[in-house]
């Protein structure tokens, strides 16, 4: 398990990505906002073309929307740093390795266990390590 200054370590590290995810979902929100304008979304929508809409937005948007679900998974790990979970396998409640830990802070597996998650789900290399 992570020692007392690893932890605090990883409290520091995750508290500076939270704040980046934040300002960086804002950031995309707001530029897709800006690249179709308010009034020209209006009249999209009432025309009823959701396919133009969709397409002028999805990008920044899809973006957008990985990004809460980072900060999801920080805001998780965070917790579970709180009530001292963090680092046992969700599934199998064996500690989490060290290494695993220090490469995704956010990890809720053990590697066999995110292995066969993976496969269960036929998933290649997951992005929600």
């Amino acid at each position: 398990m992570l020692d007392d200054q690893e932890k605090t370590r990883l409290v520091e590290q995750l508290a500076k990505r939270r704040a980046a995810l934040v300002e960086e979902v804002g950031r995309k929100l707001a530029a897709s906002r800006d690249k179709i304008g308010s009034a020209s979304i209006d009249q999209i929508i009432e025309g009823g073309d959701y396919a133009s809409a969709d397409a002028m937005a999805g990008l920044d948007l899809a973006e957008a929307q990985r990004d809460i679900q980072e900060l999801r998974d920080v805001d998780a790990a965070r917790a579970r740093l709180a009530d001292g979970s963090y680092g046992i396998c969700v599934d199998c409640g064996e500690d989490i390795a060290d290494a695993r830990l220090v490469a995704y802070p956010t990890a809720t597996r053990c590697t066999a266990c995110q292995t066969a998650y993976e496969k269960r789900h036929g998933l290649g290399i997951s992005s929600r390590l």
